[in-house]
């Protein structure tokens, strides 16, 4: 992999992370306006990483940093992914519990985002809700979260491998 990309810009390979992030949001919002597939909280937590890690690639990008530079975009980029790992995990868990054992509905984000301190919505969000147990949609047998626990790995992955190349010029 790394002899393959040895010859190409560090910029064209985080410009290759931020179109995978919008390729992925474009997914999503696909997901949810065409075939109806509204998000849970988790699901909505999850977006969010996603953007800011496409962010991260964006602004790597335009940066295009050198060794130093390049490992403080893979820690980042990497912390946000494994971020990303166990909202995603705690998502698969929730849908993958028996139905007497899924946490009540609570209130819609919107609420909580107006009446609640942030600390108490993260916290209400990482808990789940009887709304992130639904499964919806599946491509190759797997569901959202374990598509987006996927994607987080490789995004991370891929950070690692561009600060290595650009360690190995």
């Amino acid at each position: 992999m790394l002899k393959c990309c040895s010859n190409v810009s560090s910029r064209w390979l985080y410009l290759a992370g931020a179109l995978v992030v919008a390729a992925l949001f474009g997914a999503a919002l696909y997901l949810q306006y065409v075939l109806r597939q509204d998000p849970c909280p988790l699901c909505m937590l999850q977006r969010v990483i996603f953007i800011v890690i496409g962010v991260l690639f964006v602004i790597a990008m335009l940066h295009n940093p050198k060794h130093t530079g390049s490992k403080v975009y893979a820690v980042l980029i990497g912390l946000f992914s494994l971020f990303g790992v166990g909202v995603a995990g705690r998502h698969i868990w929730i849908q993958h519990l028996p139905k007497d054992q899924v946490p009540a509905c609570g209130p819609g984000l919107d609420y909580m985002l107006k009446n609640f301190p942030m600390s108490d919505v993260l916290r209400e969000l990482m808990h789940g809700s009887g709304e992130c147990a639904a499964k919806g949609w599946t491509f190759l047998s797997l569901g959202i979260p374990e598509w987006s626990l996927i994607w987080y790995v490789l995004l991370g992955t891929w950070a690692v491998l561009i600060a290595i190349k650009t360690r190995s010029r």
